[in-house]
Parts: C-alpha cells; sequence; structure tokens
C-alpha cells in the first residue's frame, strides 16, 4: 500500500512514508543519532557572562546558582528593590497598626532596609518552624525574630541578638552577604532606642496639632466650626452629623492640619493611601471640606462592611471601631466571641475579645487572621466618640 510505484499515493501518505523509512534507518544506526546531536549542540550559540555595575557575572552557571538555591544577597535585595521579612505576630515583633507596622524587631528591619534603599515586604508566619521551612525555600529573606542559635545548624545567625546573647535573627547558611550587612549595621542601644521610638508613636503626642480645640458647646448644639460641612456631607453616610463630629474631635481635636506619626492628615485623620482609593489626592486632604466628604465616605463603607450586625445602633459601634483599627481585627474579635458560644453582633460582648487580642492565647488563636493588636485604644476610641455624642 505505502510503495512508490502506487499512483494513488496522497501528498500526505506520501510523507508519511519517508518519515516512517527515515525513522526506521536512524534507529539502526546509533552512530548517526549521534552525529546529529553533536551537529545541532554545535549550532547552539552559549550565553557569554555579561558584567553588571557592582562587579557580578550574569548568565554563568555560578551566578544563578544562588537564585537556585533559594539565597538572594545582599547585591541581590539591592538590585530587587525589596527585603522579605519572616516573622509572627506580636508586641514586640510585628502587628499592624492602623494600616503601618509596628513592634520593636520589625521597626529595626525596617530601618535597617532603609539604610539600604529598599522597602520591607512582611511574610507572617505562624509560629519559628515556619518562617525556618519558607527561609530554607528562599520564600524570605530574614528571619527577623531571636530563635536559639543551637536549634538550627543549618541557619546564619546576625543582626538583633537578646541579652544573654543565646538568640539572634537569622538568614539562611549561604548569605553571607546579608548577614555581614546586617552585623555591621546593628548596634546594641538600638532595641531601646526603637522601643522608645514605638512608645512615642503610641502616645498622644505623636499627633502634630496646631491648636487644641474643643468642643463648643455642645448643650446648645454647636460642635465646632466645621459644623455646616459635618451637616452637608452626614447623610451620605446615613449617620448623625453630631456623632461625624465627635469623631472628628477624636481623631484632630478640629485641628485641620493634624498630622499623626504615620501620615495620617486633616480633620478625620485620613491616610493618603486610604484616599487615593476615593479618588482624592494626598495634598487635598488638609482641605476641610474635601476632608470631611472622604471621612464620611470611608464611614458609609465600615457601616457597609457590617451589615450583617441587625442592629443599627450596634452597628455604629462596629463601623467605629473598623475605622480605627481596620475591619479586620474586628472580625477577628468576632470570631473569637462566636467561638466561644458568645453573640459576635453585641460590642459590648465583641469588645471583651478586642482587648484580648493583644494576649497570645487569642491573637494565636487559628480563628484570628491579623494577630495581635492593641485593642484598649480601639474600645476607648470608641467609648470616647458615644460619650461625646451623647448616646
Amino acid at each position: 500500500m505505502f510503495g512508490k510505484s502506487n499512483p494513488f499515493l496522497s501528498i500526505f501518505q506520501k510523507k508519511l512514508y519517508f518519515c516512517s523509512r527515515f525513522m526506521f534507518y536512524v534507529i539502526k544506526r546509533p552512530i548517526f543519532v549521534a552525529f546529529i546531536y553533536l551537529l545541532l549542540t554545535a549550532c547552539v550559540d552559549k550565553p557569554q557572562p555579561v558584567t553588571t555595575p557592582w562587579g557580578t557575572e550574569v548568565g554563568s552557571v555560578d551566578d544563578t546558582a544562588s537564585v537556585q538555591d533559594g539565597v538572594y544577597s545582599m547585591e541581590d535585595i539591592v538590585s530587587n528593590g525589596e527585603m522579605i521579612v519572616l516573622t509572627i505576630s506580636g508586641p514586640d515583633t510585628y502587628y499592624d497598626y492602623h494600616g503601618h507596622g509596628l513592634g520593636v524587631q520589625y521597626m529595626m528591619c525596617e530601618d535597617f532596609a532603609r539604610s539600604k534603599g529598599v522597602s520591607v515586604r512582611v511574610e507572617l508566619c505562624r509560629d519559628t518552624l515556619e518562617m525556618v521551612s519558607k527561609l530554607r525555600k528562599g520564600i524570605g529573606d530574614l528571619v527577623a525574630v531571636r530563635i536559639p542559635k543551637q536549634k538550627y545548624r543549618d541557619l546564619r545567625y546576625c543582626g538583633s541578638v537578646n541579652a544573654g546573647g543565646n538568640a539572634q535573627w537569622a538568614v539562611a547558611k549561604g548569605n553571607a552577604s546579608l548577614a555581614k550587612a546586617l552585623d555591621s549595621w546593628y548596634r546594641k542601644d538600638m532595641e531601646s532606642k526603637t522601643e522608645d521610638r514605638e512608645n512615642y508613636i503610641l502616645s498622644v503626642a505623636s499627633v502634630r496639632r496646631r491648636v487644641y480645640s474643643p468642643v463648643l458647646d455642645s448643650k446648645r448644639g454647636i460642635m465646632s466650626s466645621y459644623d455646616n460641612l459635618l451637616r452637608k456631607y452626614a447623610p451620605i453616610s446615613g449617620l448623625d452629623w453630631r456623632l461625624l463630629a465627635a469623631q472628628c474631635y477624636q481623631e484632630s481635636c478640629y485641628d485641620s492640619q493634624a498630622v499623626s506619626w504615620a501620615g495620617a492628615m486633616g480633620l478625620m485623620q485620613i491616610m493618603p493611601t486610604t484616599a487615593k482609593r476615593y479618588g482624592v489626592a494626598k495634598e487635598n486632604l488638609f482641605n476641610p471640606e474635601i476632608n470631611i466628604s472622604t471621612g464620611v465616605r470611608i464611614m458609609r463603607s465600615m457601616m457597609s462592611s457590617f451589615s450583617d450586625i441587625t442592629s443599627y445602633d450596634e452597628r455604629i459601634n462596629f463601623a467605629l471601631a473598623a475605622y480605627n483599627a481596620g475591619p479586620g481585627h474586628i472580625r477577628d474579635a468576632m470570631a473569637l466571641a462566636k467561638k466561644e458560644g458568645r453573640r459576635s453582633d453585641r460590642w459590648d460582648v465583641v469588645a471583651e475579645y478586642v482587648l484580648l487580642l493583644s494576649e497570645p492565647e487569642y491573637y494565636q488563636d487559628p480563628v484570628v487572621r491579623h494577630g495581635f493588636m492593641r485593642g484598649k485604644e480601639t474600645v476607648g476610641y470608641v467609648a470616647s466618640i458615644r460619650r461625646r455624642w451623647g448616646r
């Protein structure tokens, strides 16, 4: 059927015939196969190493070995512009505070990264075992939790060290350049200085205000010189303008130029990144009308995010708490209450768990997704606004 003399073969059949004959010939002759392989490999151009501005060669086998092993040197980190920090949630290690990372160990990492001109990305882990596992896999560059030096002998210890000298930060064993950079940068007095800076951040003094503006005359219904704007925009959120006035006082004492340590701005202390999501430029946040209208829109969003709270009055408490601490932490407290068989739609109950989220037993619970929080401030925030509102 497939003979050459058959005049009825289609073009496809002819091609198939010749291919099958060629493969038969090749299989029977291994020397011919070897010759074809050598011919093809000789025609392939080998990549030539290229010298980078800092002197290392890209394109050679040796250059890619560190990346394949999951080790990113100090030079790689500077080139990428980012250092990945592995840590756990806790008051000394890392926690989210008004959308910004705090914790002495994290803050020192941030200082180190800033000195090298790179940013920090946090990979939050459950425990030391997970941190070490991710470091070995190259998922992170630095374990920013002091771990016992004798526990993991395949790591290189460097940077922040405890008083006894037996626990320290760690990097991958082969990452000598990052370890050297951290050891050269670290000083023993950094811990206490960073702790002092954190305490200042957490104090009222960290919000720069030009004037202290008290409530003018709450009995006569006059809260501030911005009452007309609060009345104008309150309907957007469906909230009483007096509640928003009390919140505005709590945030900035009615100082339109107030700035927090984290960069929150104006009457309602709005972060520029948050304002951007609402289409508001940073330079406009000192404008009282724009700031108030944006703050009201944020409160409307907070109210909507807790629409599962059927009681309107209770929902106000949850929205205020979320404005202060972020919805994630409040949802964590609700999950804890629900887990223990208590009402997760009652603020007086959930507030208890907001306070408990500062204790390891609770912020390390599997139902908690956002870790440690300083709940005392948030509970006080809601109580102060409700008291000033008078309802």
